[in-house]
């Protein structure tokens, strides 16, 4: 792994999600790099234990690292004055999905609260939520979606970048409350269709 503060982060939050007993979803994890712009990208999804594929509810967390942010950690690597912390942009996409009728969105809304734990200093606001429909290809069936974000950013003051193992701290609240969110979600009235077949 780069010794890298983002790298931290994310293993920072890798480690929060394993602590709440939240099973990644490996095929669901990826790592970009916008070649024009030279942001870096960072995705990955964790449902509850037991869940089958895919699970009923899931949480897709997104990393972002601006290249300003890049910037500014470069000229504190190399001794520079830290003018403005980098930051780190983050999101929590809380997805109820293989639902067999379109959902109220109330409800949801209601086990959600506003704003996230505390990420260091900082809270992840709550956003309105959005619903999807998916069709077969015949249009005979569907099953729908129902998805609510909460965004933020954190940034990384200079003891930050100087020691990322801080950053455990930092995240240690997440993995408990996605894990307990994801259980008042999956706990809702709503009817869900059966789980695909696994393959042999």
């Amino acid at each position: 792994m780069l010794d890298h503060v983002f790298t931290d982060a994310i293993g920072a939050l890798r480690d929060a999600m394993e602590n709440a007993f939240l099973e990644r979803q490996a095929f669901e994890e990826r790592f970009q790099v916008d070649v024009l712009l030279g942001d870096l990208t960072w995705e990955t999804s964790y449902g509850l234990p037991g869940e089958g594929q895919p699970p009923r509810v899931r949480a897709d967390i997104t990393f972002d690292w601006p290249t300003w942010s890049q910037t500014a950690y470069r000229s504190w690597y190399i001794g520079e004055p830290l003018e403005e912390p980098p930051e780190i942009l983050i999101e929590v996409a809380l997805r109820v999905q293989r639902l067999a009728h379109r959902p109220d969105p109330q409800p949801v809304l209601a086990a959600l609260p506003e704003t996230s734990p505390l990420i260091g200093e900082q809270q992840l606001e709550r956003s309105a939520p959005t619903v999807e429909q998916l069709y077969d290809q015949d249009l005979s069936d569907g099953e729908f979606a129902i998805e609510v974000s909460y965004e933020g950013t954190i940034p990384l003051e200079e003891q930050i970048l100087a020691d990322g193992s801080m950053l455990d701290e930092q995240f240690k609240e997440i993995g408990g409350w996605v894990a307990s969110t994801l259980v008042r979600l999956g706990d809702l009235k709503f009817e869900f269709l059966p789980p695909e077949p696994e393959e042999s």
